[in-house]
């Protein structure tokens, strides 16, 4: 049976979000920045943290989906937005390297609030986020494939159109936590970008 709810919902700590992958170049960074390529980025076999302010984005849809990797598969939350803008953005993963031990990778970017981090048709396959979040004319149990507020079920992602979904028109998220798997993006822009790799173990939370 089909739950809808509309209007504006603000849900505590609701576990689904999104925010795009540390696994990149300083150079490829650099040109994100500039809005001067096409993002697409994703971690085979192992997840990465993020955090961020505040989070808003524009037709958004939420369906569940399966990522294949090296370790094993994992179930996850597939966050779909149309375009988001994101505030003191953070992105970290510890890779553990062979005698050498554990080194950090993290990325930070937005911090100045008069220039955000954008990113247009944004995807994150997620299994773990901590948020306060508001949406605004919510769709509860709409199927996937049928979904049409956000940019559609990502091509590529094992999921059924027939499954279980969400959409809203739009979506505030604050004082996000979250671990994820991959994430792709039509465009990646990083203001104020910077990146760092240091030993031992240091993540965004």
């Amino acid at each position: 049976m089909k739950s809808v709810t509309r209007g504006g919902t603000r849900w505590k700590r609701f576990a689904v979000v999104m925010v795009p992958s540390v696994a990149a170049t300083a150079a490829i960074g650099v040109a994100l920045s500039q809005g001067a390529l096409a993002a697409s980025f994703s971690v085979s076999g192992q997840s990465f943290k993020v955090t961020a302010d505040s989070l808003d984005g524009k037709g958004f849809v939420q369906y569940g989906a399966i990522d294949s990797g090296k370790t094993g598969v994992h179930p996850v939350a597939v966050v779909g937005m149309k375009s988001a803008t994101i505030n003191n953005l953070c992105q970290s993963v510890v890779v553990p390297v062979p005698v050498f031990g554990d080194v950090s990778m993290k990325l930070s970017a937005g911090t100045d609030k008069a220039n955000p981090v954008e990113a247009k048709t944004l995807y994150i396959d997620a299994d773990d986020l901590k948020a306060d979040a508001t949406f605004k004319n919510i769709d509860i149990g709409v199927s996937a494939g049928d979904a049409a507020k956000g940019p559609g079920i990502h091509q590529g992602d094992k999921a059924d159109p027939n499954s279980f979904a969400q959409q809203a028109d739009s979506v505030h998220f604050e004082n996000v936590q979250q671990r994820a798997w991959a994430t792709t993006a039509g465009t990646f822009k990083l203001s104020g970008l910077k990146m760092s790799v240091s030993k031992g173990s240091h993540e965004c939370y």
